[in-house]
């Protein structure tokens, strides 16, 4: 039988960091700790080495599609595919950062929606038979949706959705984002909701509402 394996994105600190160590404690098979920076993630590795707890670095940046895709073949090759993937990465500026919405909006969409969404892409083949995926996303979703124009909110609950009129309307908002006209669209003020709001209705497996 062949080693299973999970693999966590950005999980050199915070949640990530929190659900490696959980699953090198239950999980019964190889755990990666994957991040951007090398040095963080092999640091992240031997903290957890010291907690006498076993867990394995492969560099993957979300936001590099050939990392994402090196990574795919990397985990293809070794385990022929993966049991366990856990898209955690994500950026949240904090509530005093004075960076533009603008800005905000497109680093934070950019990461949090497509970046997650390409690792979807890429790995959703590779998730074995009994496999899971797991989208860390935030309450803070659903915030944003009860804040949405009622138009965008029958969009987003709506059982007919494609991925395809999702992606337009996370590219819609970065847009108005980008004129400064995201709330005449019915946009929230705010680019961490949105985000996660997107990856809410992506992670749906079945139609229906939050």
């Amino acid at each position: 039988m062949s080693t299973k394996v999970a693999v966590v994105t950005g999980g050199n600190k915070g949640i990530g960091f929190a659900i490696v160590r959980a699953l090198c404690k239950q999980y019964k098979g190889d755990v990666y700790l994957t991040a951007r920076d090398v040095g963080r993630g092999q640091a992240a590795v031997e903290s957890l080495a010291s907690e006498g707890l076993k867990a394995l670095f492969h560099q993957l940046d979300i936001n590099d599609l050939n990392s994402i895709s090196s990574s795919a073949a990397f985990f293809k090759e070794k385990y022929g595919g993966v049991d366990v993937l856990i898209n955690n990465a994500g950026i949240a500026f904090k509530v005093a950062d004075t960076t533009p919405f603008a800005i905000q909006a497109k680093v934070t969409l950019e990461t949090n929606f497509f970046a997650t969404r390409d690792m979807l892409t890429h790995f959703l083949p590779l998730i074995k038979a009994g496999g899971r995926v797991v989208n860390v996303s935030s309450f803070v979703s659903c915030r944003a949706l009860s804040q949405c124009s009622p138009a965008l909110q029958q969009r987003f609950r709506s059982e007919d959705i494609t991925e395809g009129e999702l992606v337009g309307l996370m590219e819609r908002f970065v847009n108005e984002a980008q004129k400064g006209e995201h709330k005449e669209g019915g946009w929230p003020d705010t680019a961490y909701g949105v985000s996660k709001l997107g990856l809410t209705v992506t992670s749906r497996y079945k139609p229906g509402g939050f």
